[in-house]
């Protein structure tokens, strides 16, 4: 099963294919029309960014029914749609970085992402499957208080940080069954499965590619299964998804990092 890592090699970003214990490296990217340079590189020691910089991410709320019920007011007659801006993403291992001079009660949302591979516009669920590449792991990191308090949700899920993605993009899962497990330290927080989706992946894309064209490398997040919670500085964040691995990122109060030390994943 093909999965596309992006990584960081000789100070450079690159991206390539999971071959056992080596990453076989291609060019330019995986969507368009990749082949392999002949160069591979060990896995191991090997800093891996966000797989994806995509120019938008957007996103979906209560879609799935437990979470819905604990959050209140039920599920939506449609989709709730909302974006998360570019500068939101990071990769596996960098920091989720908590505003604490602004929000203080910043949650965990484990989430299958959808990538992107072919514009779509106006189409159907059975044409939206097919424009897709692939999928990866999600934490929709929400500054909850501020989603509480505000009628649309931009500082809430906008923050820089507040998107990790990871670590590789599953070309050949079904994501009509995967199963999604979100820990703290460890202890189990969330688990779910795509099963459980109010909206599907299919109607979901179509209903977005409605409202604004989806385009290469774009990522979609599926919504969270119920059990989000929050984090403070000091804990680390893992979020699993059947068949595409782990994404782990620590939490730090950013009034500690110095904008000399930050980094955004994306190389």
């Amino acid at each position: 099963m093909p999965r596309f890592v992006r990584f960081l090699h000789d100070d450079t970003p690159h991206y390539g294919v999971l071959d056992g214990t080596d990453v076989a490296v291609i060019e330019p990217h995986p969507f368009a029309d990749p082949h392999p340079t002949g160069e591979r590189v060990p896995v191991e020691g090997l800093r891996l960014l966000a797989p994806v910089i995509p120019s938008k991410v957007v996103c979906v709320g209560k879609n799935y029914r437990a979470h819905a019920d604990e959050m209140g007011g039920g599920v939506p007659d449609e989709p709730l749609l909302f974006l998360k801006p570019s500068s939101s993403v990071v990769g596996p291992g960098d920091p989720i970085l908590l505003p604490t001079d602004r929000s203080q009660e910043v949650h965990h949302e484990a989430e299958l992402a959808v990538v992107i591979g072919a514009l779509l516009q106006r189409v159907s669920p059975q044409t939206a499957l097919k424009g897709v590449l692939g999928y990866t792991a999600a934490n929709d990191v929400t500054a909850r208080d501020l989603q509480r308090t505000e009628g649309q949700w931009f500082r809430a899920k906008g923050f820089d940080s507040f998107c990790p993605l990871g670590p590789s993009i599953a070309t050949e899962v079904d994501p009509g069954d995967l199963s999604i497990r979100c820990t703290v330290d460890g202890e189990v927080r969330q688990e779910g499965s795509t099963a459980d989706l109010v909206v599907g992946v299919g109607e979901l894309l179509s209903e977005i590619s409605q409202i604004v064209t989806l385009l290469p490398s774009d990522v979609v997040l599926t919504g969270t299964p119920a059990g989000v919670g929050p984090m403070v500085p000091g804990q680390r964040v893992r979020v699993e998804v059947d068949g595409i691995g782990a994404l782990e990122n620590p939490v730090v109060d950013r009034q500690d990092v110095g904008d000399e030390d930050r980094t955004n994943g994306q190389g």
